[in-house]
C-alpha cells in the first residue's frame, strides 16, 4: 500500500506530503489545479517515463519520495533480492532527485539503485490506468500476455519458450551440419587427392630439420673427400709419397754414415723419427678417408625426400613439420563427408524431436488459453452488469499464429456494445463513456487475486454521469474494499463514494504559482462535491444534492 508520497520542488510544487490510506482515496480539483502532476511525480519515482523539465523553476533540484507499507509476503521482497538489495525492515522507501541540468539519481531505503530497479519494483506496487490505458489494455501486441497473467501460465510458457531454444538449437545444428557436408563435397577430389599425397609420403614433426642436417652433411663429405685422398697418395703413394722418399733418403745416408764420422747420425734419426709420424699421419689420414664415404644414392634418396616434403608444404601453405596435423584436418573434413548422410540423418530426427516438442508445449498453452478465454470472458460479463452495460459483449479471440517464443496464438480482446453489433477492436468500437467502463471491467478481472498492488484510475470516470458514474464509483468502492485504489475523479458520483477525499488547488503567492492539496473533513467534502456539481457558484440546493450524495454513499 502506498502510505506517504512527499514531493519537493517538482513542477508547481514546492513541497507537498500526503499520507494515503488503504480502502478508495479520491483527489478532486478544477481541471489544471495540478491533479496530473502528483500522477506525474509518482511516476517519477516509480522510474516510469515521463515528461523531463520537472523541476520547478528557480529550485536547484526536484525530489519524490514513495513510502509503502508491504505485507511480509509481497512480491516486492522478490524484486529487492534479485537487486541484490537486503528485505527492507518495516517501510520501502523509494526516492528520486532529478537535478535542474536533467541528471537523475533514485534510492532505495537510502541504497542507490538503477531506474530499471524502479521500474521492476512499480510492476509490484502500483498499476496506473487512465482512459488512455498507458498499461496496454487497448493494444492488441499486449493482449496474450495479459490473457496469461490472467490465466496464471507462468509455467507453461517456460516451457514453451524452453522447447523453443531447443527447436531452434536443433534447426542451427542441422543447418550447420548440411553447410558443411555441402562445402566438403565441393572439394572431395581435392581433399581425397590431398589425403592421398600426404599419407603416401607420411610427414613427420622434425623430419625437415633432420633431412636437412643429414643432407649437408653429406655434401660436404663429398666436397672434402677428394682432398683427403689426394693428401693420403701424397703420404703413401709407391712411386713418389712422402714416406717413400724418406725410406730412400734414410737408406742413402745409412749407406754412407760410415764415412762421415758420425755427421749422418742425427739426420737419420730425424728420419727415423719422421717415418714414424709419417705412418701415424698414413693411418690417421686413411680412416678418416673411410668415414668420408658416402652413398651417392642414399644423398639422392635423402634430397628427393626433403625436396618432397617443402614442395607440399610450399602446396599447401603451411610449414613441413604442421603437414601431419594438416593432413589429420583434411581427414577430418572426408570423415565429415563420409558420414555426413549418417549424420545429418541424426540432425533431422533431432529436429523432428524438438518440433514435436515444441508442438505439443505450445498446444497445451494454447488450451490452457482457451480455458483462460472462456474464465475472462464470463468474468468480464458479470463486471459489465453492475456498470450498466448488460447488453454489451466482451470476447477474447485465439487465432493461429506464427510460432515463436511465445507460442502460436493471437490473442484480442473484441467487444460488441449492443446485441447484433459487430464485434470490433475495444478503441473502434467503443465510445469515451463505454470504454471507461470496459477498461474498468477489464482491470478488475486482471488483477482479481493481486495482493497488495495499489490501483490507479485517471479520470476513469470521465464521458458518464448519473446512475453510469454511480455504478462506476460502487465499483471502484467495491474494489478498494480489498486494498487500495486511488482515484483522480471530476465525478461527484464518485467522489461522493472515497472513503478518504483530497481536494487539489491552485494558488498564487508573490506572483508565483503553487499547488496545494488539502485533506476535506466532512463538511469540506461537501462543498467541493457541491462544486462539482454546481461549478463556481455553489449553492444551497448544491449543497443539498452533496449530502444526499455523501449519505447514501
Amino acid at each position: 500500500m502506498l502510505a506517504r508520497l512527499d514531493i519537493r520542488d517538482i513542477l508547481i510544487i514546492d513541497h507537498l506530503v500526503l499520507d494515503f490510506r488503504a480502502g478508495l482515496n479520491v483527489l478532486t480539483g478544477e481541471t489544471g489545479a495540478g491533479k496530473s502532476i502528483l500522477l506525474d511525480a509518482l511516476g517519477f519515482v516509480l522510474g516510469w517515463r515521463g515528461r523531463a523539465d520537472l523541476v520547478r523553476q528557480g529550485a536547484a533540484q526536484g525530489e519524490v519520495t514513495a513510502v509503502f507499507d508491504l505485507a511480509p509476503d509481497h512480491p516486492a521482497f522478490a524484486v529487492l533480492r534479485a537487486a541484490g538489495f537486503p528485505d527492507p525492515e518495516g517501510e520501502l522507501i523509494l526516492r528520486r532527485v532529478n537535478t535542474g541540468e536533467g541528471r537523475k539519481s533514485a534510492y532505495v531505503n537510502d541504497r542507490a539503485c538503477s531506474g530499471t530497479v524502479l521500474r521492476a519494483l512499480s510492476d509490484v506496487l502500483v498499476e496506473l490506468h487512465g482512459q488512455q490505458d498507458d498499461r496496454g489494455l487497448l493494444d492488441p501486441k499486449g493482449h496474450r500476455a495479459l490473457l496469461d497473467d490472467f490465466g496464471g501460465h507462468d509455467r507453461l510458457r517456460r516451457e514453451v519458450a524452453s522447447a523453443w531454444r531447443a527447436r531452434a538449437a536443433a534447426q542451427s545444428a542441422l543447418e550447420t551440419a548440411r553447410a558443411e557436408v555441402a562445402a566438403v563435397a565441393a572439394d572431395e577430389e581435392f581433399l581425397r587427392h590431398a589425403v592421398g599425397e600426404l599419407d603416401a609420403l607420411d610427414p613427420q614433426p622434425g623430419e625437415e630439420a633432420e633431412l636437412d642436417i643429414a643432407r649437408r652433411r653429406m655434401q660436404a663429405a663429398e666436397k672434402i673427400r677428394a682432398d683427403v685422398a689426394r693428401a693420403l697418395q701424397a703420404l703413401i703413394a709407391p712411386d713418389g709419397g712422402a714416406e717413400s722418399l724418406v725410406v730412400d733418403a734414410t737408406r742413402w745416408l745409412e749407406g754412407v754414415a760410415a764415412e762421415a764420422d758420425g755427421a749422418l747420425d742425427a739426420p737419420i734419426g730425424a728420419l727415423s723419427r719422421a717415418l714414424v709420424e709419417l705412418g701415424e699421419a698414413s693411418d690417421g689420414t686413411e680412416r678418416a678417408l673411410d668415414g668420408l664415404g658416402v652413398d651417392p644414392l642414399e644423398l639422392e634418396r635423402t634430397e628427393e625426400r626433403l625436396f618432397a616434403l617443402r614442395g607440399l608444404a610450399r602446396k599447401h601453405g603451411v610449414a613441413a613439420d604442421d603437414l601431419g596435423g594438416f593432413a589429420d584436418t583434411l581427414r577430418a573434413r572426408l570423415n565429415t563427408l563420409d558420414a555426413g548422410a549418417d549424420r545429418l540423418q541424426g540432425l533431422e530426427q533431432a529436429l523432428a524431436e524438438a518440433e514435436a516438442a515444441y508442438a505439443a508445449a505450445a498446444g497445451a498453452l494454447t488450451a490452457a488459453r482457451r480455458a483462460a478465454a472462456g474464465r475472462l470472458d464470463a468474468a468480464m460479463a458479470d463486471e459489465l452488469a453492475p456498470l450498466k452495460m448488460e447488453r454489451a459483449v466482451f470476447g477474447t479471440e485465439i487465432t493461429p499464429a506464427a510460432p515463436g517464443p511465445d507460442g502460436a496464438d493471437q490473442v484480442t480482446f473484441r467487444v460488441a456494445t449492443n446485441p447484433g453489433a459487430p464485434a470490433g477492436a475495444l478503441n473502434k468500437i467503443a465510445s469515451g463513456g463505454e470504454l471507461s467502463r470496459f477498461l474498468l471491467a477489464l482491470k478488475v478481472c486482471l488483477t482479481a487475486g493481486t495482493e497488495g498492488l495499489t490501483l490507479i484510475f485517471d479520470e476513469i470516470d470521465r464521458g458518464v454521469g448519473g446512475a453510469t458514474a454511480d455504478a462506476v464509483g460502487r465499483r471502484l468502492q467495491s474494489l478498494a474494499e480489498a486494498g487500495q485504489v486511488l482515484v483522480v475523479t471530476h465525478s461527484p458520483q464518485v467522489a461522493a463514494l472515497g472513503a478518504h477525499h483530497w481536494r487539489v488547488e491552485k494558488t498564487v503567492q508573490a506572483d508565483v504559482t503553487l499547488s496545494r492539496v488539502v485533506p476535506l473533513a466532512p463538511p469540506d467534502r461537501v462543498d467541493e462535491i457541491a462544486r462539482m456539481m454546481s461549478g463556481d457558484v455553489v449553492t444551497d440546493a448544491a449543497r443539498a444534492a452533496a449530502r444526499a450524495l455523501l449519505d447514501v454513499a
